[in-house]
């Protein structure tokens, strides 16, 4: 490093991939203190003196969501009035993400509410990975680093040795990624015609690409319920795909997501582990997840010595 500033602290969110990032950095974890008072308000306390510190808070906004949202604010607040040189809130899974726009009549823009809530508790900057809708960037008037977990699933993927391999987008709004995937692993590219008829609810109408005889990887930024997961995998065997797996960066993986995927054609489904996965989805042998502590860890060092974060945008 540089200098001795650069401190890594971990909410109550994610603390194995903190505990990693670490590791890769070769530092110590900061020394916090996270409770939770009997009627649901969270304190914290720093245990180590953060005057003038480049410090680094690891906290996804994943389930539950809102206190981990909160946690992070207040986590930034205590590190702001304990004299901190900058705070950078290291957020691989950014909640509120599919709230970017008003889609229909009177709806809020809650990941535009977030950004300000965020900037308001005093955060200088934003790392993170793989946003929902990229334009959330441009919420922030703070400097915003926007990761992909790609690399890491494209690495994989390719010691797979796939053959006669085809990249899925499951619907429109994911074809600039499954695009920028096809293209590294030298693979055609298929899109699925989807009409999402409400939140959480999705009904597929056909596939557009060649499938039938090849072997179907669809691509996304995160499985929620995989409702439409499971009937894109449905789809593509149906149109004569020989076999369907599935990769992403976010395994939010809520409902009856891991219940799902057992009962689907699907052989297997790549996560990162921006988000931990619940104890259903451990237990799940589909399931493989894949570290992006690496990743993280170089954004931040460069972040910290000031170099530039851009070859790690792809």
């Amino acid at each position: 490093m540089s200098n001795g500033k650069l401190k890594v602290f971990s909410g109550s969110a994610n603390p194995e991939l903190a505990a990693a990032i670490c590791e890769h950095l070769a530092i110590p974890q900061g020394d916090i203190l996270l409770t939770t008072f009997s009627d649901g308000e969270v304190h914290c306390q720093i245990l180590e003196n953060v005057r003038g510190r480049d410090v680094f808070i690891v906290q996804p906004t994943c389930h539950p969501v809102n206190t981990t949202l909160m946690e992070l604010l207040i986590m930034i607040d205590a590190f702001k009035r304990a004299s901190a040189k900058r705070v950078t809130t290291v957020m691989p899974y950014f909640g509120y993400a599919r709230q970017d726009r008003k889609d229909r009549p009177r709806v809020p823009i809650s990941s535009k509410m977030v950004s300000n809530l965020l900037e308001a508790t005093g955060a200088d900057r934003i790392l993170t990975m793989d946003l929902h809708a990229p334009q959330i960037q441009g919420f922030f008037d703070i400097p915003v680093d926007h990761l992909f977990a790609s690399p890491v699933l494209v690495r994989h993927i390719q010691e797979l040795n796939i053959p006669s391999m085809v990249i899925v987008s499951p619907d429109s709004g994911g074809v600039e990624r499954a695009r920028a995937i096809a293209k590294r692993l030298d693979s055609s590219l298929a899109i699925i015609d989807k009409r999402r008829s409400s939140p959480n609810v999705a009904d597929i109408m056909h596939v557009i690409g060649e499938v039938r005889g090849r072997r179907a990887i669809i691509v996304d930024d995160m499985i929620d319920t995989a409702g439409t997961l499971t009937k894109v995998a449905k789809a593509l065997v149906e149109e004569g795909a020989d076999s369907v797996m599935a990769a992403a960066a976010h395994p939010v993986l809520s409902g009856n997501a891991i219940e799902r995927i057992e009962n689907s054609k699907i052989e297997k489904v790549i996560v990162s582990n921006s988000i931990p996965l619940n104890e259903a989805a451990r237990k799940c042998e589909k399931i493989e997840q894949l570290s992006v502590a690496e990743l993280l860890g170089d954004a931040i060092k460069s972040i910290h010595e000031e170099t530039s974060v851009s070859s790690l945008f792809i």
